[in-house]
Formats: C-alpha cells, sequence, structure tokens
C-alpha cells in the first residue's frame, strides 16, 4: 500500500485523505472531469514527490489518498492544477459554479 520516504535527513510516511467538494455542492463532476482529474493526478505525481493511493470521485466531490515527502503542501498543488486544468479543458464546469 504505501511506502516509506527516505531522504538525507528523514524517513517519513505522511499519507493524507482529502475530500475536496465542489462550490455549493453543486452537481458538475461527470466522468469526462473525473478522467481529467484522473489524468492531472497521474501528471503531478510525475512531476511533484506525490504518490496518489486512491482517487475516486462522486457527482459532487472527490477523494484522493496522498502520500507525500515533508517538504510540500499536497492540498496546495493538487487543488489548484487540478481545478487550472479542468477549468481549461471543460469550462462549462466553470459555468455551472
Amino acid at each position: 500500500m504505501s511506502e516509506v520516504i527516505h531522504k538525507s535527513r528523514n524517513v517519513s510516511k505522511l499519507m493524507y485523505r482529502f475530500v475536496l467538494p465542489t462550490k455549493y455542492r453543486r452537481v458538475v463532476i461527470s466522468d469526462e472531469v473525473e478522467k481529467i482529474i484522473k489524468e492531472t493526478c497521474i501528471k503531478i505525481s510525475e512531476r511533484y514527490e506525490l504518490i496518489f493511493l486512491e482517487i475516486g470521485a462522486d457527482k459532487d466531490h472527490v477523494h484522493l489518498l496522498v502520500q507525500s515527502a515533508p517538504n510540500y503542501s499536497p492540498a496546495q498543488i493538487v487543488k489548484s492544477i487540478t481545478a487550472r486544468e479542468v477549468f481549461r479543458r471543460c469550462p462549462e464546469v466553470k459555468k455551472k459554479l
């Protein structure tokens, strides 16, 4: 499931569970948006030291289980990049919010 992350000065096993609801819990997450979120999370894990253990979405929120080194803020990275990518590729989502 998760592994210990070894760095030069520390060893860590930090896991974060995020539940990210949409604004006003509006139903805007379709299958297409869920696919975009998963693709974006894979790109984020390649660029940053984040490991996505679980990625799930419902119609009005997203569930993420992330393992990270202690030198990043996974919430800021994930929320900003995925929102930007969803709004860029599906502009109708921004209009619904």
